[in-house]
């Protein structure tokens, strides 16, 4: 794994997070425990700050990145992904904020500014536009996106199984 310090700024990973060893993470990043970090995935925390909860996995070929503070984005995004989140393959997070208990699809991106509550599923292939607000409980998906309807009480649990799968295979990994 590559953890790489950025102006005096240096990653910050649980004892318990694992990251592979072709990942990239830089600068102001803090990673929770029982998170994954999975081949190829960049985590860039230099113009901003990137914040990563417990239980939470970042899959291969991810982009996590910041803006930064200038005249068409004042005071900049940081980025904020909680607990217990599934971040699917070859998604990119730039700048925006996922509540607990997400799952994002493959190749999903979400963009600067966006929210997205809890419990709340982005289908592969979606792209959520700056500003955006999800409101959680629902299953989102398309280019644009559209709200698809509310989430079954075992895509709720899918979320939660999904995140615990992460761990145990992180936990696999890392023996």
């Amino acid at each position: 794994m590559a953890i790489r310090e950025f102006e005096d700024k240096l990653p910050d990973t649980h004892p318990d997070a694992w990251i592979d060893d072709t990942a990239l993470v830089i600068g102001d990043v803090i990673i929770g425990q029982h998170s994954s970090v999975w081949p190829f995935s960049v985590i860039r925390g230099d113009v901003n700050k990137i914040r990563i909860g417990s239980h939470t996995n970042i899959q291969d070929h991810c982009v996590l990145h910041v803006s930064h503070d200038g005249p068409y984005s004042p005071g900049g995004h940081d980025l904020q992904v909680g607990n217990k989140v599934t971040v699917g393959h070859r998604v990119t997070l730039h700048a925006c904020r996922l509540m607990d208990n997400c799952l994002i699809g493959m190749s999903a991106t979400i963009m600067d500014g966006a929210v997205i509550h809890p419990h709340t599923i982005i289908g592969a292939g979606s792209l959520v536009t700056s500003g955006k607000e999800l409101p959680g409980g629902y299953l989102w998906f398309g280019n644009p996106l559209r709200q698809v309807r509310k989430l079954r009480a075992e895509e709720i649990d899918q979320i939660e199984y999904s995140a615990q799968h992460y761990v145990r295979l992180k936990n696999r990994h890392s023996d």
